[in-house]
């Protein structure tokens, strides 16, 4: 099959029910999240390893035309329950992006976000081990999962440093990118991921994924638990996070008009 000319890297976080539209966006009810995987199998995709995708950005590897990256942020306890199971039937590959501090505990960043205050457990050291030993990838998702930018150097350097020296303690094995907490980056957080030894980092920009995009601003399309398989495949079609099948007939009729001839003026 063709080698594809870009690749998709999708974002999932909590699978679970929603309790409200504020959940709904970050939680995927697990028929749903079984669903949107049973699409994309049928649409002829296959998810390949995180390593997969940075040889292919860097050495110029080859990859089926199809193959797109499945990443889940912040490590929830959901992910063993529900994905895992599927997955591994499927036997594709995906990545968990872990908060480091708050391995064994629960989401506190969101509980002033949340307008019901609820939080979800995370995996815990002994899940994560087995969860490894089952082929699934953990990488850095800082310490705190803090906005990088509002940090100052020192603390900046701490979240990314020891967070990656905390996950090679505890997995034996190399932790070689990041998932930007929130998806905020600058400049400056970029760098400084670049200096603390990662091989490349994950934002939440959307967008395809072509071999001379910056390894340290990957993008990756945002996946809501609202998204029906169809406005899922959409996404992933037009390299956006609007599913919405009036997105799908403006990008085509956008595309009719620039091939129109320019009228003589």
């Amino acid at each position: 099959m063709n080698a594809p000319e870009n690749m998709v890297v999708l974002m999932y976080h909590r699978i679970g029910l929603a309790r409200n539209a504020w959940e709904a966006r970050y939680g995927i009810a697990p028929e749903r999240f079984g669903a949107h995987m049973t699409a994309l199998s049928k649409a002829g995709m296959q998810a390949v390893p995180i390593d997969a995708l940075a040889d292919w950005m860097q050495n110029g590897a080859s990859l089926r035309k199809g193959s797109f990256v499945l990443t889940f942020d912040d490590g929830f306890r959901s992910v063993r329950e529900f994905a895992l199971p599927l997955l591994e039937r499927l036997r594709w590959p995906f990545t968990v992006f872990v908060v480091s501090d708050l391995i064994g505990k629960d989401d506190a960043w969101t509980r002033s976000s949340n307008p019901d205050g609820a939080t979800y457990p995370l995996l815990n050291a002994d899940e994560i081990l087995e969860l490894q030993r089952r082929g699934v990838a953990f990488h850095s998702h800082t310490c705190t999962h803090p906005s990088l930018p509002s940090l100052d150097d020192a603390r900046l350097m701490h979240e990314l440093v020891e967070s990656r020296a905390t996950l090679q303690r505890l997995l034996g094995s190399r932790v070689d990118y990041l998932a930007y907490p929130f998806g905020h980056v600058d400049d400056r957080v970029a760098a400084s991921a670049r200096s603390a030894s990662y091989r490349a980092a994950f934002c939440t920009r959307p967008g395809f994924n072509r071999r001379d995009v910056d390894r340290f601003h990957i993008r990756r399309i945002d996946v809501y638990g609202t998204d029906t398989p169809a406005m899922l495949l959409r996404k992933v079609r037009l390299g956006t996070n609007d599913g919405r099948l009036g997105n799908l007939a403006r990008y085509y009729a956008g595309r009719a008009r620039s091939r129109l001839p320019l009228r003589a003026r």
